[in-house]
């Protein structure tokens, strides 16, 4: 992080918005621009948290970002039905790089996983389950960064009968080593997840956003092998 971004983090978080703008206001525009650029990578490859990850994927694909943690992330009308609202659910996942030329210098054990059209739902229940399903229109954006640099968006109706199939064996799977507590209350399945395999072949499936072939031809080293020639497939 640069020098000038660091004490404009440093005004902004300890002094008045005034003083941050007379400290702002004479910058040169390559200062400010820089600025910019260094506070939006780290933002985007923020390890905990997905927000900008998350609106950009929601937002590109149509739907109004919601920025409640509550709910689905995003809605749009429906065109044909007037009044009716569709809901969205995104999971985006970021590669970063900086991990993997760790893992080829010895730096650390194990290989950072490459993109394959995962996600996952976070103290899942089947409850969760029953209440995603009897929601009249929600949809799936599945979303891929490296660095920050968005490689796809991939959009199916959640009702996929493999895509629930998977949540339904993993939750089941979860029941079965509960087997015997006196209660549920207040336990979750931390991570009920998925990968492309789980959604590809669904009716109704929708590439909202890809790179040209050309330019995801430079990701190919961060992207599974069968996950790759799929995206390469839906690409121009």
């Amino acid at each position: 992080m640069n020098k000038e971004l660091v004490e404009t983090i440093k005004i902004y978080t300890t002094k008045t918005h005034k003083e941050l703008n007379d400290y702002l206001i004479n910058k040169p525009s390559d200062n400010m621009v820089q600025m910019l650029i260094d506070l939006l990578t780290m933002y985007i490859n923020d390890k905990n948290s997905s927000t900008i990850r998350e609106f950009i994927t929601v937002t590109l694909a149509g739907y109004m970002h919601k920025e409640s943690k509550i709910g689905y992330n995003g809605f749009k009308q429906d065109v044909f039905i007037s009044g009716q609202t569709i809901n969205c659910e995104a999971k985006p996942k970021n590669f970063n790089t900086e991990e993997f030329n760790k893992y080829k210098r010895k730096e650390r054990s194990t290989s950072p996983a490459k993109l394959n059209g995962s996600g996952n739902f976070s103290d899942y229940t089947p409850e969760r389950l029953i209440k995603n399903l009897n929601e009249k229109d929600l949809n799936m954006l599945v979303s891929g960064f490296v660095d920050g640099k968005l490689i796809y968006i991939i959009e199916f109706p959640f009702v996929c009968e493999n895509f629930i199939n998977n949540l339904k064996n993993k939750l089941n799977k979860w029941l079965s080593k509960l087997e015997g507590s006196k209660t549920r209350k207040g336990q979750f399945l931390r991570s009920a997840d998925f990968t492309y395999k789980d959604f590809f072949e669904c009716k109704n499936l929708k590439i909202s956003y890809i790179l040209s072939k050309k330019e995801l031809e430079e990701y190919k080293s961060y992207i599974s092998k069968d996950f790759y020639n799929f995206l390469e497939d839906k690409a121009k």
